[in-house]
């Protein structure tokens, strides 16, 4: 349930804001007779797919990546430290990456790359 919160907390924090305009917004006087149960059931279960939806996604990806990395394929990861030159790392076990938990890490880096912003690189 960690993983859950830590891949989709902001998505949650900007659907509670969405639910609490969906609230105000049903609550005006120019709005019809049950427009608050409607439009909250009806966009907290939209919220609720697209979250899901993108975890599942998101879990998968993962899955994949670790697979294809213990198989010694290549991952590409993007590189947020350097912006104007290589903006991507290829990752593989033969040049010393290794896989703990859902981050990459290498003593030739300072920081590891989470495993969900990864793809397996096909060549």
């Amino acid at each position: 349930m960690g993983k859950f919160f830590y891949i989709e907390g902001a998505y949650l924090i900007l659907a509670g804001i969405i639910l609490l305009v969906t609230l105000f917004v049903t609550t005006r006087p120019f709005m019809g007779k049950g427009a608050v149960k409607k439009g909250l059931t009806g966009v907290a279960l939209f919220l609720a797919v697209a979250i899901g939806l993108h975890y599942w996604a998101t879990t998968s990806r993962i899955k994949e990546v670790e697979a294809a990395f213990h198989a010694g394929k290549a991952v590409i990861c993007e590189s947020r430290a350097n912006r104007k030159a290589a903006q991507s790392v290829i990752l593989k076990k033969e040049n010393g990456w290794r896989l703990e938990g859902d981050y990459f890490f290498s003593d030739a880096y300072t920081r590891p790359f989470f495993a969900a912003r990864c793809l397996v690189y096909e060549q």
